[in-house]
């Protein structure tokens, strides 16, 4: 998605060799024009695979998830990343480390959002090492739901999680992928 790549070579900011801060348009402030093309974007790219929900985690997954949703027309289900006095009991969960923050986090959806009918579209924002493409790949199989697919805002090509999820017949599709931050620049991986 050429919009977005622009966006992220305007806006974004390297830290060091492996981070990319897009908090101008994505993680903090969020662009709603952008949003809204990715989620016509999302929808082009899995529009004939019968998707019933989408699903994505806290927080940063929630804007072009909703737009992605609002085109589909279906309900978006974001994951928790921490429990609260109304999401307690009768959960789908699932631990999930985060390489940007050096934690692990447990996330978890009520079961009532979620089941066997399901054929879910799978959206986040960033897929580095994979590990929250695996946790909520866990929540679906908890639900006994069906994969309908993994949207991905930014690939990080050069990281292992895209490798992990194509190494298991996953069908992923990202809207900019990068082959690598170099010299302070953001290199994007050449499409055939």
């Amino acid at each position: 998605m050429k919009l977005l790549e622009e966006r992220i070579k305007k806006d974004g900011q390297l830290l060091g060799e492996e981070v990319l801060k897009v908090d101008s348009f994505l993680n903090q402030q969020i662009d709603p024009e952008l949003m809204k093309e990715m989620g016509k974007e999302f929808y082009r790219l899995f529009k004939d695979n019968n998707i019933t929900k989408i699903l994505t985690v806290e927080s940063s997954g929630i804007a072009p998830a909703l737009m992605a949703g609002y085109e589909f027309g279906v309900p978006v289900v974001f994951a928790r990343k921490h429990k609260s006095l109304t999401l307690k009991d009768h959960l789908y969960s699932a631990t999930v480390y985060s390489f940007t923050k050096q934690t692990s986090n447990e996330i978890a959806i009520s079961q009532k959002f979620l089941n066997e009918d399901d054929n879910v579209l799978l959206i986040d924002d960033f897929l580095a090492n994979g590990q929250a493409v695996k946790g909520m790949l866990e929540i679906l199989d908890q639900a006994n739901a069906s994969l309908g697919g993994v949207g991905i805002v930014i690939e990080k090509s050069f990281q292992k999680g895209r490798q992990l999820l194509d190494d298991e017949g996953i069908h992923v599709e990202s809207l900019a992928r990068i082959a690598s931050f170099e010299n302070g620049q953001v290199n994007f991986v050449e499409e055939d």
